[in-house]
């Protein structure tokens, strides 16, 4: 019940702060006059100021004091944000002198999502003063986010919470476009990024970024950027882009922020002390899409384990913010105690995992050498994310793999046989789809599936000509086949998707990287293609036959 600055205070005066919270005030007025009186008088003896955070029964949660200059406000993720965005509790404190309202007040306001924000003014008697009080407002033309007002006196704050609260929260409800148990926490998002790249890489990344939260099932509602050679150690963004970013994301009812540069433990804690609203980051959320995509036991698996590997160092922290992290509560005694109960069984789960993992691995290989004893060439299809790789092979081959214009589409190998004339064939295999900056967990998880390209006779680089930073994303798949020491295998460059591209442009950029176009949807225009493979693997000047 009381919080804050108590130390120094007489037995009495705690007392008193112990009344206050004992209070009950009716549920048409915001205060009381005698409560004020009260608060102003005891304020105005020990030097401090006093708050109290009152629900919509009027009944007193807390008594805070703080110093001369401002209170300290609890933590409230016992109190979620409900209907509209407002969290039922009224901040009451003393001013010890006639300021009104601070931007310290505002930013607590519209972060912490008070239904009001009151300051009461001591005058040099003790007695109440002047009245400020302020309350959110919805979207507006103007963009005015608070409307403060001010009354001279106690008497005339004449507001009803039982008819302002209830019609304040229709408005913030309407502007969001439907109740906020609606709209779910993992529905909206605003995307960050913090970077001293130019602004148009910048702007690129987050251009993936946004596909990636629409595979995801996110909707994007804008975008915050920080130019920043040295992001905030504690925070990434500045703190006070911070509160400023989580405020935008209030309005808008967002319920999700999602960084484009990987989040430390720390900075995730440190956040989700400033707000309700849950933070990921780029790797956490390519997680999130790998764990809906996998179907085959191997990819169940090696998602998984990359999941608790990406979890483990986060197992602390407390409050919605760190839902999807949190295992316990935290801190010492009994809470010390789950945490460390969580982490060793998320050990146990990843050492188990790790073993099923080899033995699957064992039966890849097994097939692996039955494909290499039949002696029948192997073309791997690799590729950036959402280059087309399964409608490739779907084209091909004749079979119907799940394709959908989506990142992280399909995750599970496939493999296909592909047949030539002359009763020739090839095995062809579809892998799971690169990006750049491929965390390291998910590469680790992944490496195993990448192993089927170790026996690749060619690797087949398909790769999207319609993208406009489709040369990033050659240099990107070319990184992690170098980090996979698979760069000196065989390729073959393929451009795709060339009927999205103006025809006068894919002549000279085939060219210039000597790559064979196709349009993976247009069989005809595969035909080029299944030539050059014939002629890799069967030259004509070793033809019997001819």
């Amino acid at each position: 019940m009381l919080h804050g600055n108590l130390s120094g205070l007489k037995s009495s005066q705690l007392q008193a702060l112990e009344r206050i919270g004992r209070r009950r005030i009716p549920g048409d007025r915001v205060i009381t006059p005698e409560l004020a009186r009260f608060l102003t008088q005891l304020a105005w003896e020990i030097g401090r100021q006093i708050g109290i955070l009152v629900d919509r029964q009027g009944t007193v949660k807390y008594v805070i004091v703080g110093d001369d200059r401002e209170i300290f406000i609890p933590d409230l993720s016992r109190y979620p944000v409900a209907r509209g965005g407002l969290k039922g509790l009224r901040c009451i404190h003393v001013h010890l002198d006639d300021t009104s309202l601070t931007r310290d007040d505002l930013t607590d306001l519209s972060l912490l999502r008070f239904d009001l924000m009151v300051v009461i003014c001591a005058r040099s008697d003790g007695l109440p003063g002047r009245v400020h009080y302020a309350y959110l407002l919805p979207p507006n033309p103007e963009r005015k986010t608070v409307e403060t007002v001010t009354v001279p006196d106690i008497g005339r704050l004449d507001l009803n919470p039982r008819l302002f609260f209830p019609a304040l929260e229709e408005e913030l409800v309407g502007s969001i476009g439907g109740p906020a148990e609606v709209q779910g926490a993992e529905e909206r998002a605003l995307l960050i990024s913090v970077s001293a790249r130019s602004r148009g890489e910048i702007d690129d990344s987050l251009d993936e970024l946004e596909e990636l939260a629409r595979t995801a099932g996110v909707q994007v509602l804008g975008r915050e950027i920080q130019r920043s050679s040295h992001p905030n150690p504690k925070y990434m963004l500045g703190e006070g882009k911070l509160k400023e970013v989580v405020i935008e994301a209030m309005r808008n009812g967002a319920g999700l922020l999602i960084f484009d540069q990987n989040l430390s433990p720390g900075q995730v804690r440190s956040i989700s002390t400033l707000t309700e609203i849950k933070v990921i980051d780029r790797t956490q959320l390519i997680l999130d899409i790998f764990a809906k995509r996998a179907h085959t036991l191997d990819g169940k698996v090696q998602v998984e384990l990359a999941q608790l590997k990406y979890l483990l160092p986060h197992l602390t922290g407390k409050g919605t913010a760190m839902s999807r992290l949190m295992g316990g509560i935290g801190g010492r005694g009994p809470g010390e105690t789950k945490l460390e109960m969580d982490r060793r069984r998320i050990r146990d789960r990843i050492a188990r995992l790790e073993k099923e993992l080899k033995g699957l691995s064992r039966g890849r290989m097994q097939r692996r050498s039955l494909r290499a004893g039949a002696a029948i060439p192997i073309i791997s299809i690799v590729g950036y994310t959402n280059a087309g790789k399964s409608t490739l092979l779907n084209v091909l081959t004749g079979s119907e793999t799940f394709t959908e214009n989506l990142l992280f589409a399909t995750l599970d190998t496939a493999t296909r046989r592909l047949r030539f004339p002359r009763e020739r064939e090839v095995i062809i295999t579809d892998t799971v789809g690169f990006i750049r900056d491929l965390p390291e967990s998910l590469f680790g998880a992944f490496k195993a599936t990448l192993e089927e390209l170790e026996d690749a006779s060619l690797l087949l680089h398909l790769v999207d000509l319609s993208q406009p930073r489709f040369e990033a994303q050659i240099e990107a798949v070319e990184k992690i086949l170098r980090e996979l020491e698979l760069h000196e295998k065989p390729k073959l460059l393929v451009f795709n998707k060339i009927d999205r591209v103006p025809p006068e442009e894919v002549g000279p950029l085939c060219r210039r990287f000597g790559a064979i176009p196709i349009s993976a949807r247009d069989r005809v225009s595969l035909q080029p293609l299944l030539e050059e493979l014939e002629s890799r693997f069967w030259p004509r000047r070793i033809d019997k036959t001819d």
